[in-house]
C-alpha cells in the first residue's frame, strides 16, 4: 500500500487569503461602510475567505467532510463573492 502523497501548499488561495489580511491591516476602512461604521457582514465574509484560503493555501486538508468543504478553494470563491455582493450591495 502506498503512502499519500504529501499535502502541497496550493499559491491561489494563499495568496488570496495573504492579501486580504495584509491590505485589511493597511486598510482597515475596507472592512467599514459608507458612513464608517463596521460592516460586520462584509468582515465575516473576508474572514471567512480568509480562514479558507490560509487553511487551504499552506496545503491543510481535514478529514471530516464538513470541515473539509469549509476549508475549501470553492468556499474561499464563496465567500469572496458573498463580500461582493454584501461590499456593493448587488441584491
Amino acid at each position: 500500500m502506498m503512502a499519500p502523497s504529501p499535502p502541497r501548499i496550493h499559491w491561489p488561495c494563499l495568496l488570496v487569503a495573504l492579501a486580504i489580511m495584509v491590505v485589511g491591516s493597511i486598510y482597515p476602512l475596507l472592512f467599514a461602510n459608507a458612513q464608517g461604521k463596521a460592516d460586520h457582514s462584509l468582515a465575516l465574509a473576508l474572514f471567512g475567505a480568509m480562514s479558507a484560503g490560509l487553511v487551504r493555501g499552506v496545503g491543510f486538508i481535514p478529514r471530516w467532510w464538513l470541515w473539509r468543504w469549509l476549508f475549501s478553494g470553492w468556499a474561499l470563491v464563496l465567500a469572496l463573492g458573498w463580500a461582493a455582493v454584501v461590499r456593493w450591495q448587488w441584491f
